[in-house]
């Protein structure tokens, strides 16, 4: 058996649904999903592994924050991280919503590939809603504006032609060493995905009522003796108005959001999880604390 390894750069819009795609591409969640936009904000690894013939290829997906037109530091930073997911990839794929008929907001994403070197990939995503012939126009304008080498239907929630782009993708790595080991299926550390747990059930729980500036901050991640692990954690808010939306009446909406994000982290990490959460208020945290940035991997970006 012959080792294949390469990086795929995951790109596209918020919305598109490019987290969905690299859990179904990697065969489990490594990535937060969130109907709110801008879910992703740091650049994360993904890690699907296929084997082709004789060959067993290893797979590093980078989901990206979706690009967009940054108005603040935060978004400055995150769509920095998109772009610098794109070098020296071996393949980048643009995730695009087919159920979209507008698409002038990817006139930017499009412009910025069209030189590329990489071999460029096209995803229409969400074809179990979406009728077939808008779709074969979209590939066909898409490919005329940006000269991908290639198009792939999907639908990154129900599974359909995800198997065909894996495969694809696999027969597009180099011969190279694996870097990562077989289990291991996120670059992202343990303290890493326990905040991300609980951020996306922030996101999931208070919908609109809490604004995209919040946070959640690793404080400590302990081994207890027991196999089980403590794992305390901040959440950090923009204004004191919002303190009251993320503990609910006599704290019940953040004991709601650490039940659920205790329980799914319990099932992922395959031991009991004993998770405490507090809120801080700390305004314009989102232009002035670097550290919080360093910790979610994202570069401060003036």
């Amino acid at each position: 058996m012959t080792e294949h390894c390469g990086l795929v750069a995951v790109l596209g819009a918020p919305n598109a649904c490019k987290s969905t795609l690299v859990n179904a591409l990697v065969g489990q969640k490594v990535a937060i999903v969130s109907a709110k936009a801008q879910t992703t904000r740091a650049r994360l690894m993904g890690i699907a592994l296929e084997t082709l013939g004789d060959n067993k290829v290893q797979i590093i997906l980078a989901d990206t924050p979706g690009i967009f037109e940054p108005r603040r530091r935060l978004d400055r930073a995150m769509v920095s991280a998109a772009w610098e997911g794109a070098q020296e990839a071996d393949a980048i794929l643009l995730v695009v919503d087919g159920r979209k008929k507008k698409r002038d907001y990817l006139a930017d994403i499009l412009a910025s590939l069209k030189d590329r070197p990489e071999r460029k990939i096209l995803v229409l995503n969400k074809v179990d809603s979406t009728a077939k012939e808008p779709l074969l126009i979209a590939a066909q304008e898409l490919t005329e504006a940006a000269g991908f080498d290639e198009v792939f239907f999907v639908s990154a929630l129900t599974g359909d032609g995800v198997p065909e782009l894996k495969a694809r993708l696999a027969a597009l790595m180099p011969e190279s060493p694996w870097h990562y080991p077989e289990d291991q299926v996120s670059d992202a550390s343990e303290r890493l995905l326990a905040c991300e747990i609980t951020r996306e059930q922030l996101y999931r729980q208070l919908h609109d009522e809490l604004p995209y500036d919040s946070a959640v901050r690793p404080e400590s991640y302990t081994p207890r003796k027991d196999g089980s692990v403590e794992i305390h954690q901040q959440i950090v808010i923009a204004r004191d108005s919002q303190k009251g939306i993320v503990l609910g009446k006599g704290g019940s909406k953040l004991k709601a959001i650490g039940e659920a994000a205790r329980k799914e982290l319990a099932a992922i990490l395959g031991q009991k999880v004993h998770l405490f959460l507090h809120v801080r208020v700390e305004e314009n945290w989102a232009d002035s604390n670097k550290e919080i940035y360093e910790e979610i991997g994202l570069d401060w970006v003036k």
